[in-house]
């Protein structure tokens, strides 16, 4: 019997270890996009700094997951399979909205991207983009809201518009392939789109919603109740990596083409070109972000309008400087 007992206890011990362990045991659990927004986290990880900074705080692992939007990262969060996501602004709003428990701690970057209309088709404002077909991120991404309230500021009736939801690979094969008249992505996207001579940028986020928020850095409630301390250095080491990238942006663009596969000539280019910039300190991402949950809450995507409190916990970052 004691044989029985003995072996009942190993088979479950072994159950328990063949299954991933989370921030608050082990491996921490980072999600990202393929996007030159997000290289901070890209830098830290290949540089060694989320696994020699967090080994102190009994992590071993960490393990990325990259998603093709912010959409598809939020279920995950959700579902419990990412402790700290780098994602954009929006689609944690309507996660949060829906129950997630989960906080902004820290800005990634403002603004960085395009849109960009295929040779052919005229660009004459907004107003062009009536009757036009345009390729961009699914509802609720900062793509989606930003284009769509800088067509409603100017007078634009959404319905003539025919804004199809499409991650970027897609949308760009579909610009080449003349389906669609026009995309609007984040970089690298409209880089590579212009050197493959598939396209022209005509105007830039920036343009449309100036300093808007772009991607941040979003942290699992469960994480921030936990393990605090282990917050606090997250922080430090993601401010530390976007100093560096700003400081030494080609080594960056080395180590986003390495880690991405794209032609380090796209990466540069899109760095040349792109009208984003990289930060920290999410009081500045605050204001775009509660336009953000007010465009989100009009276009029906939440039930109700989210406040600063329940999106952002700034304590962290506070506490730092």
């Amino acid at each position: 019997m004691r044989k029985a007992i003995t072996m009942v206890v190993f088979m479950l011990l072994m159950l328990y270890l063949s299954y991933p362990v989370f921030a608050s045991g082990t491996v921490l659990n980072i999600g990202y996009q393929p996007s030159t927004h997000q290289i901070a986290e890209m830098v830290a990880f290949e540089k060694g700094w989320w696994q020699d900074e967090l080994l102190p705080f009994g992590i071993t692992e960490v393990k990325e997951f990259q998603f093709p939007t912010g959409i598809p990262e939020m279920q995950a969060m959700v579902a419990g399979e990412l402790d700290i996501a780098y994602v954009g602004t929006s689609p944690p709003i309507s996660a949060i909205s829906s129950g997630l428990d989960a906080k902004i701690v820290a800005a990634v970057n403002i603004n960085g991207s395009n849109l960009v209309f295929r040779p052919g088709v005229a660009y004459d404002g907004p107003q062009s983009l009536e009757e036009l077909t345009i390729g961009t991120f699914p509802p609720g991404s900062i793509q989606d809201i930003v284009m769509k309230k800088w067509l409603k500021e100017n007078g634009v009736d959404l319905s003539k518009v025919d804004i199809k939801a499409m991650d970027p690979g897609p949308a760009m094969t579909a610009l080449s392939a003349e389906k669609i008249d026009g995309v609007f992505l984040p970089h690298p996207s409209p880089a590579i789109i212009k050197l493959n001579g598939k396209g022209e940028s005509v105007v830039a986020s920036g343009e449309m919603w100036p300093n808007h928020a772009c991607c941040s850095l979003v942290v699992s409630g469960k994480l921030i109740e936990d393990n605090p301390e282990m917050v606090k250095q997250i922080i430090r080491i993601h401010n530390n990596a976007t100093k560096y990238i700003n400081e030494h942006p080609d080594e960056a663009a080395e180590i986003y083409s390495k880690k991405i596969g794209q032609s380090i000539d796209q990466v540069k280019e899109s760095l040349l070109t792109w009208d984003g910039k990289w930060i920290c300190d999410p009081h500045v991402q605050i204001p775009s972000t509660l336009e953000y949950a007010a465009e989100n809450f009009e276009l029906k995507y939440i039930k109700k309008s989210l406040t600063e409190v329940d999106l952002f916990d700034t304590s962290f970052y506070d506490n730092m400087i």
